[in-house]
């Protein structure tokens, strides 16, 4: 099984990725009308990190038209989308590693991700949830949505599996290439606890399709 960079995999599926999202990823529809939901009512500033064609966003944008988004992801063809579709909207849109790009401090009221997070490794994860905490004001909450498992063994199987795979097609360390390796419920709650939130608690699950809402 041949595995694609990541920015060249989404780009060459932005035409049908809204459908395939809402159509055939079990819980995502439903779980883009919670995370609007799951919005502090006060929130103004808002990152959204692996925006994509901002299914997230659309959603959202019905209840707070007016709110500040900065968006960013890795591949400029899913902004170029999100752009088409909100050419009113207030939105701030960076081609970016979100692992890369400074989101400065204390600068948003939220922060989301929707169905993004489920390619990296821990260590990763709690590096960037240490940038999302930083980023935040105070009292600021982070919604993740993703590919959550319930077992360590079914984790342990998706990490392996990736490792095996890019040794195969002898793909660097760091390089970003589409494969799924999603983590337990418990390690995400820990990962976040562990970057500083206050609370972390999952929300909202249907089918693998997670949420969880952390308090800075």
């Amino acid at each position: 099984m041949a595995i694609e960079q990541m920015s060249n995999f989404f780009t060459a599926r932005v035409d049908g990725y809204d459908e395939h999202m809402i159509k055939n990823v079990e819980g995502c529809k439903e779980a883009y009308i919670k995370m609007a939901e799951l919005l502090q009512k006060e929130a103004n500033e808002l990152l959204d990190l692996g925006c994509g064609t901002g299914l997230e966003l659309d959603e959202i944008f019905k209840t707070k038209p007016f709110i500040n988004v900065t968006g960013i992801d890795l591949t400029q063809a899913m902004l170029d989308k999100l752009k088409q579709k909100h050419p009113d909207k207030n939105l701030s849109l960076i081609n970016a590693s979100y692992f890369d790009y400074n989101f400065g401090t204390s600068k948003y009221d939220a922060a989301i991700s929707f169905q993004t997070l489920h390619h990296f490794s821990h260590e990763d994860k709690l590096k960037l949830y240490l940038k999302i905490f930083n980023a935040l004001k105070a009292n600021g909450q982070y919604i993740e949505c993703d590919y959550m498992v319930e077992s360590q063994q079914e984790e342990d199987f998706y990490y392996s599996e990736n490792k095996r795979i890019r040794k195969e097609q002898n793909i660097p360390d760091g390089e970003f290439y589409h494969y799924d390796t999603p983590c337990t419920i418990d390690n995400q709650i820990k990962l976040l606890s562990n970057a500083g939130f206050k609370t972390v608690k999952m929300n909202w699950k249907m089918k693998d399709t997670t949420i969880i809402v952390a308090k800075k």
